[in-house]
């Protein structure tokens, strides 16, 4: 349903400490078996560590991983090196001008950052599909800064993805909590949102 509205990319979240969505890793499979080219194929992991992060991918294997929490153990260049094919995108909390420098430092190590604005120090992590936007100001810093290109996530719907895109300048979009009724996808709010964006 997503593809025939429009989205150039999947995300398949697995498991997560809070948030909408979330799937197994034989479901994440499943799927990404069946994603046509050219379409990318998203698999958003908490894992923490390069060593975690490989076998979660290769529990997935999707095309891309997408990393919401920070890399505490091992490296980005310990993952290209056991997984060369994929890209990596960083997910940045955009929390307070301390985030700007930590994104110019990651894009140095991946292929991609998303801008979110989840708080991965609350007493249980907030890592994704919070509903709610960020300092986009903050995001505009990181789009003209990083060497990589930048999605932006965080609150973004129908009715302020055209103000998000001239604000911030990202390179894609990424959606989630505003696209879902009942925990679903649902094709009204999709419809509403792929107009709005491409009027």
């Amino acid at each position: 349903m997503a593809i025939d509205f429009g989205a150039s990319a999947l995300g398949l979240v697995a498991r997560m400490p809070s948030g909408p969505g979330t799937i197994d890793d034989a479901l994440i499979l499943k799927i990404a078996k069946s994603i046509p080219p050219p379409i990318a194929s998203f698999m958003l992991t908490c894992e923490t560590s390069a060593s975690e992060i490989i076998e979660h991918h290769h529990r997935t294997r999707t095309n891309t991983i997408q990393m919401v929490d920070e890399l505490l153990e091992g490296s980005y260049k310990e993952i290209k090196l056991a997984i060369p094919s994929i890209k990596l995108v960083q997910v940045i909390h955009v929390i307070d001008e301390s985030s700007v420098d930590e994104a110019i430092e990651i894009a140095e190590h991946v292929d991609a950052l998303l801008l979110d604005s989840g708080n991965p120090k609350a007493m249980i992590k907030e890592l994704g599909g919070t509903g709610r936007t960020h300092n986009w100001g903050l995001s505009r810093k990181i789009v003209e800064q990083s060497k990589v290109p930048v999605f932006l996530a965080g609150g973004i719907n129908a009715n302020n993805v055209k103000i998000a895109i001239d604000e911030v300048n990202p390179f894609g979009i990424d959606l989630c909590s505003s696209v879902r009724y009942n925990g679903n996808l649902d094709p009204f709010k999709l419809e509403a949102f792929f107009k709005a964006i491409n009027f």
